[in-house]
């Protein structure tokens, strides 16, 4: 898949193209940080429960746990672990 960038200013291609290969790295760094910490927590929960994130999530969702309070977390940690892991595979495949 191919992209292309407007990019509106004064600036060279050269001084552009670095600053946004930076913040690319910077965003991948961050994702990487995040998909390790909620690993990590996941991991904490799947000990605790033993259970398996995905199992829990499909019983979260169909109602059960609702009592417990940490469900919550361990099914907002879950959500956050599959979004930032979709945002590193897709910062991942950037190529300049």
């Amino acid at each position: 898949m191919d992209l292309t960038l407007q990019i509106d200013t004064d600036y060279s291609l050269q001084e552009a193209s670095e600053v946004i290969r930076s913040a690319l790295e910077h965003e991948k760094h961050l994702a990487k940080y995040k998909v390790q910490r909620y690993a990590m927590i996941c991991d904490e929960f799947e000990d605790q429960y033993d259970l398996i994130s995905k199992e829990f999530v499909q019983k979260f969702e169909a109602g059960e746990y609702m009592d417990d309070e940490k469900c919550f977390d361990w099914y907002a940690a879950k959500r956050g672990l599959d979004h930032w892991k979709i945002k590193l595979a897709v910062l991942n495949a950037v190529r300049f």
